[in-house]
């Protein structure tokens, strides 16, 4: 494919050369003439190990040029715009160079024939393709996205050092759109990538982007913090932090990460606390993992808002122990948000499969007495019962049960904190979801 990448800062110059390595043809454009003659003169524009070779080979194969006219992406089947995104001080993302370019791509494609593709791999906002990237690229080249122009947001995963590498074996090639031309020809584009291809929309694109690289600053201050108690502990940060990365059912693993409630349980709970407790002990600074716990009461506040924003009288609460398929009810945000509820004066219902007041005993039983002393007198015996004459239901399970009954009998909102529900469900009014 004739390929045009416009922007040879560090991802451009890596995208060039290894889409050039792999047999497309393609021109990098960039306005710095200084990095435009890097490359013509066979060399990387950036220091990345293994770039300058290939830089070098796609050159002398005649695979990869270099130009400063962004006139130069007519003509090509794909664009790729690599345009730095810097943002400020507070966050704000500075997009003028990106949208400079763009209008300058728009225009060197207006008179093109087919369905060129434009692809952002420039790191952005949620958001910004669709509502700033794809009216400046119609506005300029008189063509209409999905009818005779492709656009999508194709996200880059490369870490300097390693870059060459994580281009060609990424964890997946992502692109947003839902042009089924824009799909089409990014998978002959990535066909050598032996990586799954995944087709989203352009906000979760974007969105995915920011996600994972938040992720990994915030493991590099987890690993921070755990070592400064384990130097206050007179233990071995780095042999901990080991063993904690050979856990892959549950620490280095798709648990826990996904979109819902608040944790709850007494295990999270207790054993945050006591390391938050010996860190206060011996004077650790500690914000991170400090702030787990007033985040996690966060979510339990927004639900609870949520929830009275519907003006609802009667709500019915559909599982209640911590975790589904228990009846661990310590700890539950669902009994503190029963709790709630009832002190606001809502007639509340509850239905869990699993809870029976004969059945709880202990620590178990006391908790839940204690912050909800009628608490037998809100239980109903189906979740048909409970959903009778409400206005509005909290869903933590995705029990059988409870969908068969939500479909019989639907309230006017439903607000979903399992993430596990039927997608038929999400047509009920007032659908929250979960985003997983």
């Amino acid at each position: 494919m004739k390929v045009a990448v416009v922007g040879l800062g560090y991802v451009g110059s890596v995208t060039a050369a290894c889409l050039a390595s792999r047999g497309h043809d393609v021109i990098g454009i960039d306005r710095e003439l200084g990095k435009v003659n890097a490359v013509r003169e066979h060399r990387s524009p950036v220091v990345e190990p293994g770039l300058d070779a290939l830089v070098a080979e796609a050159r002398a194969s005649g695979r990869l040029e270099a130009t400063t006219s962004d006139a130069a992406a007519a003509g090509c089947d794909v664009v790729i715009l690599c345009v730095a995104t810097p943002s400020n001080r507070s966050g704000r993302v500075d997009l003028s160079a990106l949208e400079t370019a763009t209008r300058q791509v728009g225009h060197a494609l207006a008179g093109q024939r087919g369905h060129p593709v434009v692809l952002v791999r420039s790191t952005v906002p949620p958001g910004t393709t669709e509502a700033h990237l794809i009216p400046l690229l119609e506005g300029a080249s008189g063509r209409s996205a999905g009818s005779a122009l492709g656009v999508g947001s194709c996200p880059e995963f490369l870490r300097e050092s390693t870059a060459i590498e994580d281009f060609l074996h990424p964890p997946f090639v992502v692109v947003g759109t839902s042009d089924p031309v824009t799909v089409a020809t990014s998978r002959e584009l990535f066909g050598f990538v032996d990586a799954p291809f995944r087709q989203v929309q352009p906000t979760e694109a974007e969105t995915l982007k920011l996600a994972c690289n938040t992720f990994h600053a915030l493991k590099v201050v987890f690993a921070n913090e755990i070592g400064q108690v384990c130097r206050a502990a007179g233990t071995d940060g780095r042999k901990v932090m080991q063993l904690f990365c050979e856990d892959r059912q549950l620490n280095i693993s798709d648990r826990y990460l996904r979109p819902g409630f608040s944790y709850g349980g007494s295990c999270l709970t207790k054993d945050l606390r006591a390391l938050l407790h010996f860190g206060r002990a011996r004077d650790l600074d500690l914000p991170v993992i400090g702030n787990i716990g007033i985040s996690n009461d966060r979510q339990r506040a927004d639900v609870l808002e949520e929830v009275l924003d519907t003006g609802a009288d009667r709500v019915a609460v559909l599982g209640l122990s911590f975790k589904a398929g228990t009846d661990d009810l310590r700890e539950s945000p669902y009994v503190d948000l029963v709790e709630s509820l009832v002190g606001k004066g809502i007639d509340v219902r509850i239905y869990d499969t699993h809870i029976n007041p004969a059945r709880l005993f202990g620590a178990n039983l006391d908790y839940v007495s204690t912050r909800l002393p009628h608490f037998s007198a809100l239980l109903r015996e189906s979740a048909a019962e409970a959903l009778e004459g409400v206005d509005c239901a909290v869903v933590s399970t995705c029990d059988e049960a409870v969908a068969t009954a939500l479909r019989v009998d639907p309230p006017m909102h439903l607000v979903d904190v399992c993430g596990d529900l039927p997608a038929d469900l999400e047509s009920i009014v007032g659908y929250r979801g979960s985003a997983w």
